[in-house]
């Protein structure tokens, strides 16, 4: 073999460097030398000024070449499974540094499951339809409202949201196989395919059988730019703090059961002055005491307990009584719109804590207030088109103005007419639109709707059955969310997305159909080859089984976290009318294991959940991960406004993908805030891989050197050196306390154990027993010999120990140091994770081991004080130990090598050593004991070292 030519997974060793001048020696397959003869001689030479991300590069192609993912997965098959649901992204954009946080941890968790002895199928997916998609495609395109869509086509602009969500498929895989995230892509689902939409049809068929889909008309959020209504968890994801006009308003009483009323102004309050134009109520506490108060000739009725706040220089009147008394009172309208309205009503959610206590009613844009005006059998008055803008029934100066935009022209109309009291701003959070940030409407209009709140009780007792990590995510974020549950608004006003399969004739007789080829059925023609999304689906019509008029479908498509939240079922198919799916299904569900963004509380976990308890009446997740949020070096948010966005395939090209997925694994918490940075990133890479990395490069180089054998060494553990031994105790610990980290789902824990140990085994270990390892010839005996075994044993140990963290450096250093050797796996990625061995666990040593690190510690700390340097070398150190003298007497001598003495010994006793002196700090006993500050004094002068040692 020429030193030009490659083997699977690295470089000739003439291409590393320090090796210069050699020849290279013939090296097999599994990267092992070999000599003419065919026995296994030494490793492969280590260059120790390695670059990580070529390093990366050669174990990819290792690993394609030897499909070594495809092996991992098949020597499991037939054990016991451990079910991973990915969390499907969109692939109309590049993935971005926040995409990689989820993806170290979804990787992280089913490579360990794997090296523990399970079956863990990783089945990609993409997530394909919804706002997300269309807003990029109408910025391709230029369209700004709905009507510029329908324009343009929908056939045409479907199909560019189609080419949309597969243009950054190769991105993704790319970045995927960079970062080293083992899934399988080549069998991915895709929530816009037949198969899966037709399994998300059959779902939304039994809702609709049992009566929990159902079309209403109630108020709920709807985005005028994106022209459609959306669900509770979307507006969570858009809150934003925000100023708005704050507005006292007066509304004149015209009649009253209290005569002394009538002329008076009742006080509302409100932050949406644009919703005064619809003003048709006014609600106050039942139970509450009401006031009238005088103030510039004018009167004003409000609840007492605001008065003071509101109207701290008015005077009352000498008139009050509870809200009760003032229902059925009339007041002129601010705005003429409907009839029969405009009284005052009782309701319980008044709230006295900020306000008036006199709440304006406007039924078309509050839930409460439609529910109150269905009550009371007001019309609903609705001046607002789709778009958010004031229709021509609307007062002439605010027609056509965008309905947050008219507020100044309402607030002024209001002061130039006399009934503004004053106008204020305040800062609060506003729901804007989570993909386009359009301030939000809450307006009366018809959707459709799952019915959650009749679950909520089982949604509740399924989450107590779920173990969340940071814990108090169950009964805090998620759990208050389930507290608060309200039924699921479903249906969405667009056109890329699961259309809704419900059929409708004249009549308004509804057909749920729950697949193509029932749909086939009732149409009377063979439709199961059409392409299932608009507009193909909307010209398929049918005969109605009721009346048998001809049905068609409703225009609206659904909420594509629906399409996510059903992936559990649907990424197999799953329709049990046409007996597909069932097997994996049952195989694979619930789910072991899922992990994203803290914010996914309010979407993908709870959808999950929901469609679990709808359609299965099952947990369907047992295990969830929360994660923080990736922001920059500094704590900020990252945007290319700010110019501090970095990319992912950038910074894996710089420090490597091991480097990266280490920081986001063990830097803090999972769920806090994780800051990220190149100059973070190169720590890391300083600080841990370069650590581990000297370790491999020096046991390779002495052990070449040596002549060292791992096959051929012999020596007991027993009859190691304490050193030997002691570090083997370590890795023994270390074994058993990673798996119960990773067992228990605390990453960083585990991560942060296995760090400790290589730096010991760095700083400790190889610093001790670095004499032991230069044996040119291999004439050092056993005791060389055992330190080389002791060190190989470590680090192909802690190659498996870190292969689910790092998967690349451990991969280099399993095919270096163990692959081929006594017949072990080709890779570290088809290993038994490391098992505790208590055999091998020595209590007593580990406790002299660690007083002799603190006597090594304590010693140093007297040179440097004494500025007597250690290479000087010293007669003797003399140390005070209450522990077990016979176990710490082996290891003297390392510490006496640590120290620069000649020998080290015991102490008879402390006061040998000298005795201990107290000292008054007068700065700080003064003021407290004044004169008798003197008496201690004199106390402490004179003590024989007894009161200082008990101090």
């Amino acid at each position: 073999m020429s030193a030009a030519q490659e083997w699977p997974g690295r470089e000739a060793p003439a291409t590393r460097g320090g090796t210069a001048g050699r020849s290279p020696r013939p090296c097999n397959g599994d990267g092992a030398f070999r000599l003419s003869g065919g026995e296994v001689a030494g490793f492969e030479p280590v260059d120790p000024k390695v670059s990580f991300p070529e390093l990366e590069r050669r174990i990819l192609r290792f690993w394609d070449a030897a499909d070594i993912f495809a092996k991992s997965l098949k020597a499991r098959e037939g054990a016991p499974e451990w079910v991973f649901y990915e969390g499907p992204p969109t692939a109309n954009g590049k993935p971005g540094i926040h995409h990689t946080e989820a993806r170290a941890f979804k990787d992280l968790f089913p490579r360990y499951k794997t090296m523990t002895g399970h079956s863990v199928g990783r089945k990609a997916g993409w997530d394909c339809h919804g706002l997300p998609v269309e807003l990029e495609v109408e910025k391709e395109i230029g369209t700004r409202t709905k009507r510029d869509i329908e324009a343009f086509g929908i056939a045409e602009f479907n199909r560019r949201c189609r080419e949309s969500v597969t243009r950054y498929v190769d991105d993704w895989e790319r970045f995927t196989e960079r970062l080293g995230f083992w899934i399988d892509t080549s069998d991915a689902y895709w929530t816009m395919n037949t198969e899966y939409i037709e399994s998300v049809w059959w779902s939304l068929k039994q809702l609709h059988g049992r009566g929990l889909l159902f079309e209403a008309d109630r108020v709920t959020a709807y985005c005028p730019r994106c022209g459609t209504p959306l669900s509770d968890a979307e507006v969570a994801m858009g809150y934003e703090q925000v100023e708005d006009p704050s507005v006292y308003v007066k509304f004149t009483v015209r009649e009253s059961g209290h005569s002394e009323l009538v002329g008076a102004h009742l006080l509302g309050w409100t932050t949406t002055p644009w919703t005064l134009i619809s003003n048709e109520g006014l609600a106050v506490a039942a139970s509450a005491e009401y006031v009238m108060v005088e103030q510039d000739n004018e009167r004003y009725v409000l609840a007492a307990q605001a008065g003071e706040a509101v109207l701290p220089d008015a005077r009352p009147v000498g008139w009050g009584a509870n809200g009760s008394t003032l229902v059925g009172t009339r007041y002129e309208p601010l705005y003429p719109n409907v009839q029969g309205a405009h009284r005052v009503v009782a309701a319980e959610f008044v709230s006295l804590d900020e306000g008036t206590g006199v709440v304006h009613l406007a039924p078309a844009f509050g839930p409460e207030d439609l529910e109150i005006g269905r009550r009371e059998g007001w019309p609903v008055y609705k001046p607002l088109d789709d778009e958010g803008r004031f229709t021509r029934e609307a007062p002439e100066f605010v027609r056509g103005a965008f309905f947050k935009d008219a507020d100044p022209a309402i607030i002024e109309d209001l002061r130039t007419r006399g009934l503004l009291l004053r106008a204020e701003t305040i800062e609060h959070t506003y729901p804007l639109c989570w993909r386009c940030s359009t301030p939000l409407i809450y307006m009366a209009r018809s959707s459709w709707y799952i019915r959650t709140t009749a679950v909520k009780d089982r949604l509740l007792e399924v989450n107590e059955s779920v173990n969340w990590y940071p814990d108090h995510i169950k009964h805090g974020r998620y759990g208050d969310w389930l507290e608060n549950n309200v039924d699921w608004a479903l249906s969405r006003e667009r056109y890329w997305g699961t259309p809704l399969p419900i059929w409708r004739c004249a009549e308004r007789h509804d057909t749920a159909i729950g697949s193509l080829t029932e749909l086939s059925e009732l149409a009377g023609r063979d439709v199961t080859g059409i392409d299932p999304h608009r507009p193909s689906i909307d010209q398929v019509t049918l005969r109605c089984a009721e009346c048998g008029e001809e049905a068609r479908r409703v225009p609206e498509v659904i909420d594509t976290w629906y399409d996510s939240g059903a992936m559990p079922f649907a990424q197999w198919g799953y329709h049990p009318e046409l007996d597909r799916g069932r097997e994996p299904f049952g195989q694979r569900f619930p789910a072991d294991f899922i992990s994203e963004a803290i914010d996914q509380t309010r979407g993908w976990f709870y959808t999950l959940m929901a469609e679990g308890v709808l359609h299965f009446d099952s947990i369907c997740y047992r295990n969830v991960v929360c994660l923080g949020l990736i922001v920059d070096a500094e704590g900020r948010k990252m945007s290319k406004s700010l110019g501090n966005v970095i990319e992912p395939m950038d910074v894996m090209d710089r420090v490597g993908a091991d480097a990266l997925r280490w920081y986001l694994l063990t830097g803090g918490s999972p769920w806090a805030d994780r800051r990220v940075s190149l100059d973070i990133l190169n720590d890391v890479v300083r600080q841990f891989l370069l650590t581990l990395w000297n370790v491999y490069a020096f046991h390779v180089t002495y052990a070449n050197a040596s002549g060292f054998q791992p096959e051929s060494a012999g020596v007991a553990s027993q009859d190691r050196p304490p050193l030997d031994r002691w570090i083997l105790s370590q890795l023994a610990q270390v074994a058993g306390e990673a798996r119960q980290g990773l067992d228990g789902y605390d990453a960083t824990g585990a991560g942060r154990r296995i760090a400790r140990f290589v730096d010991d085994l760095s700083n400790w270990y190889v610093r001790l027993a670095r004499r032991r390892f230069w044996d040119p010839g291999g004439a050092g005996g056993t005791d060389t010999e055992a330190a080389f075994l002791t060190l190989q044993e470590c680090l192909t140990a802690v190659a498996r120990l870190l292969a689910p963290f790092t998967p690349f450096v451990s991969e280099e250093l399993w095919r270096n140091l163990a692959a081929g050797r006594g017949g072990l796996p080709e890779s570290v990625h088809l290993c038994e994770y490391p098992e505790p061995n208590d055999s091998m666990v020595d209590r007593t040593l580990d406790e002299a081991m660690h007083a002799a690190r603190q006597i090594v510690e304590l010693g140093r700390r007297i040179r440097s004080e004494s500025k007597v340097r250690v290479r000087q070398p010293l007669l003797e150190a003399v140390v005070h130990y209450p522990g077990d003298h016979d176990a710490l007497r082996p290891l003297l001598p390392l510490v006496a090598q640590e120290l620069n003495v000649k020998r080290v010994v015991f102490a008879e006793s402390a006061e040998q050593l000298g005795r201990w002196r107290a000292k008054p700090n007068f700065r700080s006993l003064g003021p407290r004991l004044g004169p008798r500050v003197k008496e201690v004094a004199a106390t402490l002068a004179a003590d024989d070292g007894s009161l200082a040692a008990r101090l």
